[in-house]
């Protein structure tokens, strides 16, 4: 009944994230890093498939870009570890389809966002203290995915969707407040690419589930 709820409440309301505030790489220069993406699976439907290859970030940066990347890489990390466990544990070919999807479109942009972090110089991940302001990092409790391994069949089914429908709406507001606040063009793409094909995901996972 919780995940249920969970999943009507995400479907109507989506706050916007607070800005985040970084303590370096304010209105640096990129350093051109060449994007390793490629496009998502063409098994699932057209509107997942967010992960086009991605041009060099060689201009401006600020701090928001770096912590938005630093924020996402992991965010994206746990997404993939989510879909590759429906690989094996859903029942219905819908959910495997658009798992696959997802896997495939979010490890393409890791690894975009890693190639851009490592040529500027910067960590790939971001200080904790850093997001204290908005009750730190945007990541999906680990117990929630730990759970989901203890599951298979209908019942991992239905978890997996409602867990990974509150990852995205997660993703949704990272990438809209990268699109307020940042300044690499590159980035702001990539925010826009990740705030529509997520957005576009969100819609399927709650057809699923009804």
């Amino acid at each position: 009944m919780r995940r249920a709820t969970l999943a009507l409440v995400l479907a109507v309301s989506l706050p916007a994230l607070p800005a985040c505030a970084a303590t370096s790489a304010q209105g640096t220069t990129a350093q051109g890093t060449s994007a390793q993406g490629t496009s998502a699976s063409r098994a699932a439907a057209p509107e997942t498939a967010a992960a086009a290859p991605a041009p060099a970030a060689t201009g401006p940066v600020n701090a928001a870009d770096v912590m938005f990347l630093q924020m996402m890489i992991p965010h994206n990390r746990q997404g993939m570890e989510m879909a590759a466990l429906a690989r094996t544990r859903a029942v219905r070919a819908e959910v495997k389809a658009l798992a696959a999807a997802i896997e495939s479109t979010q490890r393409d942009e890791a690894r975009t966002m890693t190639g851009w972090l490592l040529g500027w110089g910067r960590s790939l991940t971001a200080d904790p203290a850093a997001h204290g302001a908005h009750g730190g990092l945007h990541v999906t409790d680990p117990a929630d995915i730990a759970a989901l391994r203890t599951l298979t069949g209908a019942g991992f089914e239905t978890r997996f969707l409602n867990v990974l429908l509150a990852h995205q709406h997660n993703a949704i507001d990272m990438a809209r407040t990268e699109a307020g606040t940042g300044s690499s063009p590159e980035v702001k793409d990539l925010a826009g690419r990740i705030d529509r094909s997520r957005t576009a995901e969100v819609g399927q996972l709650l057809r699923e589930l009804s």
